[in-house]
């Protein structure tokens, strides 16, 4: 997704710097350029790269898009690309970034969002766009707003539907309801996107995991509507085919997973409201056995 948003930018008329702590994936990028695949038609972009942020000096907007249990440590290493007038952004996935960046830059600068695109790894330096979808931006702390507005328009110009809104909470909760119900139905089975929608028994599984997902979510006080939120997951699905979700690429190069922010967060924020969610539970302890069973988590 980074390069997926990378190329956007570049074509919005920025000039966006990618930052990644692989040095042989920056060689390559710097050798070749970045190649975006999306319906049939390939694309190459010479972005600049590096693997040291302190080459590129303060910056305009830094978005993070690093795996949640990566953005200590990535926010750490940003500080120099962040001065007095640099908007701090993330869209990644799950709950829990947000705290973690604005206890590091302030919550006034941070913009955090989600967006429904979605890419796979092809190899590197290549990526494939396989869905396309909104993404919301908003302020952190609820004031603010022109940054996030700001971010919405460069993101227009660079072909994405880009929308800021003062309720973007709201939309990170459904996003999450989203990722809940399809990222580890697909890692554990192996399943595509589009292969979970078209296999009946897994459709009612994702409709479960996400009935028990928007419960908690309403009873944490976010209006989030059941059938809305149902219909939109199988959209989603269907647009992305063969696209593999991100927990199943996870899952297939043998890396830790979010899950921990995401149906971890659902089983956390459902303890607080007394909202009982035994399959987002099942789901967090079937993929944590997974990660244990590979030494990749306690």
């Amino acid at each position: 997704m980074g390069a997926i948003l990378g190329a956007a930018l570049a074509d919005a008329g920025a000039e966006p710097t990618l930052i990644d702590v692989s040095g042989p994936l920056v060689d390559r990028i710097r050798a070749d350029g970045i190649e975006v695949r999306r319906n049939g038609d390939s694309r190459v972009l010479p972005l600049p790269a590096t693997t040291d942020p302190g080459e590129i000096g303060i910056a305009d907007v830094v978005i993070f898009f690093v795996k949640c249990y990566h953005t200590a440590a990535a926010a750490d290493a940003a500080r120099s690309l962040v001065g007095p007038e640099t908007t701090v952004v993330s869209l990644q996935n799950g709950w829990g970034n947000g705290d973690i960046l604005a206890e590091r830059f302030g919550a006034d600068r941070l913009v955090v969002g989600v967006t429904y695109n979605s890419g796979t790894v092809v190899e590197p330096a290549v990526v494939a766009h396989t869905g396309a979808g909104p993404t919301f931006v908003g302020p952190w702390n609820g004031a603010g707003g022109e940054r996030a507005e700001k971010l919405a328009e460069l993101l227009r110009a660079g072909g994405f539907e880009a929308t800021a809104t003062p309720t973007v909470t709201t939309e990170i909760w459904k996003k999450l309801v989203l990722n809940a119900a399809t990222l580890p139905t697909a890692a554990l089975t192996g399943l595509s996107a589009g292969a979970v929608e078209a296999f009946g028994p897994m459709r009612e599984v994702v409709d479960q995991v996400a009935t028990e997902a928007v419960a908690v979510a309403r009873a944490s006080g976010y209006e989030i509507d059941l059938d809305e939120r149902l219909g939109s997951i199988h959209a989603v699905l269907e647009r992305a085919g063969a696209g593999k979700p991100s927990m199943l690429q996870d899952f297939e190069a043998g890396r830790r997973t979010e899950i921990d922010v995401i149906n971890g967060a659902v089983v956390r924020a459902g303890d607080t409201a007394g909202v009982a969610v035994p399959l987002n539970g099942a789901l967090v302890a079937l993929v944590k056995g997974w990660e244990r069973a590979r030494g990749l988590a306690p």
